[in-house]
Order: structure tokens, then C-alpha cells, then sequence
């Protein structure tokens, strides 16, 4: 499983440029898109969700951790 950061942002009729960020794990970017979207549709309410279907600004970005440095760093100091 891969870590992903999700932005999604639309045109609010009173706000303006509103949005959010969701951190998702899933095995693909489609994946987490396609989760961070229902999660970011269910927590608005009838006018929002309307003006999000206008236009729905979707970006997503896989979270780099430095689980892999660490494990080999260890690799190294515990074969030294």
C-alpha cells in the first residue's frame, strides 16, 4: 500500500476557492482518487455538493516516507 495526499478544490458560491486535503492509502493513484473523492462528496451539504459537480479541481501526490532509508540504513549498521 501506497500513501497518497489528495487535493480537491472547487468554486464555493459565497466562499470562493474552497478544498481540502486527504491523506489516503491505496494500491494505485486511481485508487486513492476514487476514495478521497467519495470521502470529500459525503462531508458536503446539497449547495456544496452542486457547485463541486461544476467543477471539481483534482490533485494527487504520492506521499514519499523514509521507511525504505531506514530499513536499509539499518541493514547496513546491523551487518557492520
Amino acid at each position: 500500500m501506497n500513501t497518497y495526499n489528495v487535493t480537491l478544490k472547487y468554486e464555493d458560491r459565497k466562499v470562493g476557492s474552497e478544498g481540502r486535503t486527504i491523506r489516503i492509502d491505496a494500491s494505485n493513484i486511481a485508487g486513492a482518487i476514487g476514495k478521497a473523492t467519495r470521502e470529500f462528496v459525503k462531508s458536503l451539504d446539497r449547495k456544496q455538493r452542486f457547485d463541486a459537480n461544476k467543477g471539481l479541481r483534482i490533485e494527487a501526490v504520492r506521499v514519499t516516507t523514509d521507511r525504505e532509508e531506514l530499513a536499509a540504513s539499518a541493514a547496513t549498521a546491523g551487518s557492520a
